[in-house]
């Protein structure tokens, strides 16, 4: 089995839990995600089986939107609701219009640090792994863009476990790849002086993969009962098409070169070193490659090829 599946991760288990039961009910080890989610988090996880394996990068790469819901006034280890606690402050005093003046202010291109706790790797090992062997290592910042932050609600209803002088925000957010969301709550929560932690996260979108067509855990595990499991597992490209991924399309003559790696020319008028899907005249997705411009001239370079199921047949 070869393919993408959209789906609905719970809060509680890790991505790689998702990917253990998905490889169980396939009967195949080749399984892989395409963007960790928090264990809190829940939402749109892109499982990939078999070749498809080898688009995760792409996939990763597309924009992502988020629902999160923070706690100001209380900031933890791990800048959600699962980690300790760390500090508290009084955060009674601030209103709405002075979160929302600072929200807006990380619209655009912002310098983020990840999270102590997240799954960046240094030396070979991530950062919640050294974390829990008490090795603290401050990740460096990297750039990341948010395009738009919506604030759906602020301090809504109390809830009977929160403390009085905590406040609660509820956020919409639409961010480039290698977002931290609980960093920016957090840095929030710096920003306006009293702290604050992720209560609850949910990933919505991955590019145009959304949460509301995504499969549960126990859908998947009752279509596999039933021998439906194909019905929910999408094409390689049909994958990136709804990552994004532009395409460019070439003739017969071309097929052959583009499945030996070799540069071919082609129609592109877009951006000198774009990731696309080059596509056979029937539309069978030969291979993922990088636009190049030489000489006035416009081609594409292959990277990785992907041979027809039927090709030879």
């Amino acid at each position: 089995m070869d393919g993408v599946i959209n789906v609905d991760k719970p809060s509680g288990p890790t991505s790689h839990d998702v990917v253990d039961r998905i490889r169980q009910l396939i009967g195949q080890k080749r399984v892989g995600h395409a963007g960790t989610l928090d264990p809190l988090a829940s939402g749109v996880l892109l499982i990939c089986i078999g070749r498809a394996t080898r688009i995760v990068e792409y996939l990763m790469s597309a924009w992502k939107e988020y629902r999160v819901r923070m706690i100001l006034g209380v900031e933890t280890d791990t800048g959600d609701a699962v980690g300790q606690v760390t500090a508290e402050h009084d955060a009674s005093g601030i209103t709405r219009a002075a979160f929302e003046e600072v929200v807006s202010s990380f619209v655009g291109e912002i310098e983020q640090v990840p999270p102590l706790y997240s799954a960046v790797k240094h030396d070979g090992k991530r950062l919640y792994e050294l974390a829990r062997e008490g090795k603290i290592v401050q990740p460096s910042a990297r750039k990341v863009t948010i395009y738009s932050i919506e604030v759906v609600s602020f301090d809504g209803d109390r809830q009977a476990q929160r403390k009085p002088q905590t406040r609660e925000a509820e956020l919409v957010v639409r961010c480039s790849s290698g977002t931290y969301i609980r960093s920016l709550c957090t840095d929030i929560g710096s920003r306006l002086g009293c702290g604050a932690h992720v209560s609850a996260l949910r990933r919505t979108c991955v590019g145009k993969f959304r949460a509301e067509d995504a499969a549960t855990l126990d859908e998947l595990e009752s279509a596999a009962s039933e021998g439906r499991l194909k019905d929910y597992v999408m094409s390689l490209d049909r994958a990136l098409e709804l990552a994004e991924m532009p395409s460019v399309q070439v003739d017969q003559e071309c097929v052959a070169a583009a499945l030996n790696g070799r540069r071919i020319r082609c129609d592109f008028r877009g951006q000198d070193g774009t990731a696309v899907r080059i596509l056979a005249p029937d539309g069978t997705l030969l291979a993922v490659g990088k636009t190049f411009r030489y000489n006035g001239k416009t081609g594409v370079h292959p990277q990785k090829v992907f041979i027809p199921e039927n090709r030879g047949q």
